[in-house]
């Protein structure tokens, strides 16, 4: 026959079963951040570009225009603002209210150069409010962006609420032959 062998239990320390509900509850607590926190793309990208629009224009910093550009200063250089005719060095990052980036100095290992009235309206107007050296966020809706075509064959849906981080290098007055044609197209580009 076998032979059984008792194995005593120990009592449960005092404070352990509370240390364990705690340990269930920010278990529970960070399941629901990361689900959330899953879902804002779709959530972000969901709603009307008004109703975000109008959120944003609530946060402390963010500063609307009469055409309904939104913009923060995040660093406020110093000197003249580039006008409509001028042309800029920038370095930029754009990208859709999910957080997916579409274009991007950065991805192409350089400033841009163009001319402050060769891009979409939105990015235009914003520029002349920056002077050299400031950084500026801006979010373009879609009736100064691309609107209901979207653009970079589907890369930026139609309809799109566009971020950019932009930092304004230099200014240069327009060059002779320098034309005004519209940037936008491939990817993105402003």
């Amino acid at each position: 026959m076998s032979e059984v062998t008792a194995v005593p239990l120990r009592p449960v320390a005092k404070g352990t079963l509370t240390k364990v509900w705690l340990g269930v509850g920010v278990a529970v607590v960070i399941g629901v951040g990361v689900a959330l926190a899953g879902t804002y793309k779709q959530v972000a990208m969901g709603q009307p570009p008004s109703m975000f629009m109008a959120k944003n224009a609530k946060k402390h910093g963010v500063v609307t225009t009469a055409s309904g550009l939104e913009y923060e200063v995040l660093a406020p250089g110093a000197g003249n603002s580039p006008g409509p005719q001028d042309i800029v060095l920038i370095d930029y990052d754009g990208k859709l209210l999910d957080g997916t980036t579409f274009d991007s100095t950065a991805q192409h290992g350089q400033p841009a150069v163009m001319p402050v009235a060769g891009s979409i309206p939105g990015f235009s107007e914003g520029l002349q409010l920056m002077k050299r050296g400031a950084r500026y966020r801006f979010w373009i809706p879609p009736q100064l962006g691309y609107g209901e075509q979207g653009a970079g064959d589907g890369v930026i849906p139609p309809n799109s609420v566009l971020q950019f981080d932009v930092s304004l290098r230099e200014i240069a007055p327009q060059q002779p032959g320098y034309g005004q044609a519209g940037m936008g197209g491939a990817g993105g580009q402003p």
